[in-house]
């Protein structure tokens, strides 16, 4: 009996086939063959352990920007052309907080910092001038961590049971918000914040709800009858927020 695998591990997938070959012949894994059916759970075993430890064979993998980004990401830069700087981010720096919301964010993720990719982790800065807000909001990809380095927060999610968890987070406090939920940060002092968030992953995505709702066409009649605003409120909102329709 001979078991051959044809692996591809692109640090999200694992993508393996397998045929069965006995004296030379393919064995095609029906549930109606017998010798399927034995062979069955070491195929699985096989697999298994297959597909634990073939990822694990690279113990990096530097996103090539230069390649276009996936479902799966980016593809990895080839090894000779990896160096230390890559492993290296130095763009953490104050964001332009004179915007309509008043604050700013500074990713270090995989499109800034080639390094994070498929490690699962990446970071940003947290600008907040006084008044700042970000909104209601959510990271589909990942969960989030903050950390309050300066000032005073009201921070908050609301779970899918629509039950609110707030808390006014004051200089190193940290908070986490679970992945997929709504939440949200506001400056609740007279002083700028600053604070840093990681994430569970290299690009975390994000969606604000907000501007998800009243900041591209969607139809204004829609968002009415789904909202429960009038006419004026999301006409309003949408003149606010970029909208139209």
């Amino acid at each position: 009996m001979r078991i051959s695998p044809n692996s591809n591990c692109n640090m999200h997938q694992n993508i393996h086939t397998f045929l069965i070959y006995i004296k030379g012949k393919r064995i095609p894994f029906k549930p109606q063959n017998i010798v399927a059916k034995m062979i069955l759970p070491i195929f699985l075993m096989f697999s298994f352990l297959l597909s634990s430890s073939s990822c694990n064979a690279l113990d990096f993998c530097v996103a090539d920007l230069k390649t276009p980004q996936g479902l799966a990401g980016y593809s990895c830069k080839k090894l000779e052309l990896v160096t230390v700087d890559d492993f290296v981010f130095s763009g953490l720096h104050a964001g332009n907080t004179s915007n309509l919301i008043k604050a700013a964010v500074t990713p270090a993720f995989t499109a800034q910092f080639p390094g994070v990719n498929g490690l699962g982790i990446s970071i940003a800065r947290l600008d907040l001038a006084v008044g700042g807000v970000v909104p209601m909001h959510t990271h589909p990809d990942s969960s989030e961590i903050i950390v309050v380095i300066q000032g005073i927060i009201d921070a908050g999610f609301v779970s899918s049971a629509n039950k609110v968890y707030f808390k006014t987070l004051k200089t190193g406090d940290i908070m986490v918000f679970p992945q997929g939920l709504l939440y949200f940060q506001i400056n609740a002092g007279t002083t700028p914040v600053l604070a840093y968030v990681s994430f569970g992953s290299p690009s975390p995505g994000v969606q604000i709800l907000d501007f998800a709702l009243f900041g591209n066409d969607l139809p204004s009649n829609i968002i009415e009858e789904t909202t429960f605003l009038d006419d004026a409120q999301v006409k309003k909102l949408k003149g606010v927020l970029g909208g139209t329709g």
